[in-house]
């Protein structure tokens, strides 16, 4: 696996995500949490640890060749197996599963310190790919 550098959207900035490390249909991405992120109950509400499981298997799609130019998710699935606190760094990381022409099936593991899964994703993306 490689140190990977890349440009961050408006929402990874908001969100303070950052790709950890990419291999051959792999990503990992990381998010430190916020009190801002809190739901009623005071732990990580669900769609900001959605949105970084969202965001690691987007990132693992990007890493298949030929490259993909675009990546889109119409399906996605979240399992939620214990609760996140404020302030822990949260560690997603995204698999390629099937890579096809214009469609890849992803899966994530989302944990957080000390290695606690926190979340189990799976997700489909539409892509559009570059010229071979």
């Amino acid at each position: 696996m490689s140190n990977a550098v890349e440009a961050q959207s408006p929402a990874w900035a908001w969100l303070g995500m950052q790709t950890v490390e990419t291999g051959d249909g792999t990503a990992t991405v990381e998010m430190t949490t916020t009190e801002d992120m809190a739901n009623h109950s005071g732990f990580v509400h669900g769609g900001m640890i959605s949105t970084l499981a969202d965001s690691a298997m987007g990132r693992a799609v990007r890493t298949v060749k030929p490259g993909v130019v675009r990546a889109m998710s119409f399906d996605l699935k979240l399992n939620f197996i214990s609760a996140a606190k404020i302030g822990e760094t949260l560690r997603a990381t995204g698999h390629v599963v099937h890579a096809g022409r214009r469609t890849v099936v992803t899966e994530c593991r989302i944990e957080g310190p000390g290695g606690k899964l926190v979340a189990t994703a799976s997700g489909t993306f539409s892509v559009t790919r570059e010229k071979e």
